[in-house]
């Protein structure tokens, strides 16, 4: 496996080591040793989530105010644009993104840590998207920031309006949205 800070040091890229042949492919999508090790610092994932979503559905950027998910993610059919913003007050790198492209084909994953907003968009016909989290879900302290905010400028890599959720069309400039200290 291997493992790359990204701009914002504390997401990481995750590539494993792929076994392939004409039978087709094995790798190991996650061991709690290496990840923690790659990562410096301890992990308990409590729930799996799986969704299916057509080609330009925009997905976030979600974030749980209290009781905050750390996400580790991939695509297992397809291939989507994977988005994290730091909303961590504190942090250096408060209002700054990071994007990766995320695919069956390519198999690298995002580690997304708690403080962070997160959101992807389709880019193939549709996709098939699976995240561990490091806590639950919580509707009541979730939250959500416009896709298109003018602040963080993310540069989606669509060139039609995105299809969203009537939560997602309603997502808060980041300005005024909810941040942690």
């Amino acid at each position: 496996m291997s493992v790359t800070p990204l701009a914002i040091p504390d997401v990481f890229l995750i590539e494993p080591r792929v076994f392939g042949d004409d039978r087709g492919f094995f790798f190991e999508s996650f061991n709690r040793r290496q990840f923690e090790q790659a990562i410096n610092r301890e992990v308990s994932f409590v729930q799996s989530n799986h969704s299916r979503s057509a080609q330009h559905v925009l997905r976030g950027l979600h974030y749980q105010i209290k009781r905050p998910q750390g996400k580790l993610v991939r695509v297992v059919v397809g291939e989507v644009f994977d988005v994290a913003v730091d909303i961590r007050r504190s942090s250096p790198t408060f209002g700054q993104w990071v994007g990766e492209v995320l695919s069956a084909e390519n198999k690298k994953q995002l580690w997304v840590p708690e403080g962070f907003a997160h959101g992807f968009v389709v880019l193939s016909d549709y996709a098939e998207f699976l995240y561990n989290t490091t806590n639950y879900w919580a509707p009541e302290h979730e939250r959500c920031i416009i896709w298109n905010d003018p602040t963080l400028a993310i540069n989606w890599p669509i060139d039609a309006a995105p299809i969203l959720s009537d939560k997602d069309a309603q997502g808060k400039l980041f300005e005024a949205a909810d941040a942690y200290t």
